[in-house]
């Protein structure tokens, strides 16, 4: 099932997680850019506040999306070791790519935040959300540096994904839902009609709204998936 845009699929998500509405403590932390616009949706359902966490993929040097790992804020880093090993990626490589997608993250941190310092989630219940999952580098290392911090619980949350990537991250979360694990996967941006790249200027705007408007319902669904996955 196609999504029309990622707000469309975060109303979609929205469905499966209303057990967290209205809930003391629940906070959804969006993996931006893509995912801003699916976890404003959640985060406007469930009446809960909306975050970023920034995550940067190290993409493979000619192959840039091809995910040889990401780094997370707090200095973690992840390595999909099967990809560094197929390609025989060299850790001087690695260090190179990591260096300057360092850079970015905190020129991010900066520009969403305005020097503000991210919420504490010790003893919350975290949603973590993004608009879709390939390989799962950057969900896996949010999911390895949150765990980090303690919360109460952690939940990974996703439109589409292939079926094996949330299987594999149900370890490192309290609750893994992906509404939906197409096979063949063919990639997140085919499941959308339109996968339009997010800009900064649209993760601010979503940021500074969630945050000065009451938090409610979604006013129309649309036309939402069919059965979904909850891994």
């Amino acid at each position: 099932m196609r999504f029309h845009d990622r707000r469309n699929a975060g109303r979609a998500l929205a469905t499966q997680l209303m057990t967290y509405a209205d809930q003391p403590g629940v906070v959804v932390l969006a993996l931006p850019r893509g995912g801003v616009p699916v976890g404003y949706e959640v985060a406007m359902a469930l009446h809960a506040p909306l975050d970023v966490f920034l995550v940067r993929k190290l993409g493979v040097p000619g192959q840039e999306e091809l995910a040889m790992g990401a780094i997370a804020s707090g200095g973690v880093r992840e390595l999909n070791l099967d990809v560094v090993e197929m390609l025989a990626i060299p850790q001087s490589t690695i260090d190179q790519v990591a260096a300057v997608e360092s850079k970015e993250l905190a020129r991010r941190e900066r520009a969403y935040r305005d020097d503000l310092p991210p919420v504490d989630v010790r003893e919350r219940v975290v949603i973590l959300v993004d608009d879709g999952l390939a390989t799962g580098a950057s969900m896996r290392a949010a999911l390895v540096t949150l765990r980090k911090k303690q919360p109460e619980r952690l939940v990974a949350a996703v439109p589409v994904a292939p079926e094996m990537t949330c299987r594999e991250l149900s370890a490192l979360a309290d609750e893994m839902i992906c509404l939906e694990t197409p096979e063949p996967f063919y990639g997140v941006g085919f499941w959308y009609d339109d996968f339009a790249p997010t800009s900064d200027d649209e993760v601010r705007e979503l940021l500074r709204q969630a945050a000065e408007r009451p938090a409610g319902p979604p006013q129309s669904y649309g036309e939402l998936p069919g059965p979904h996955a909850t891994i």
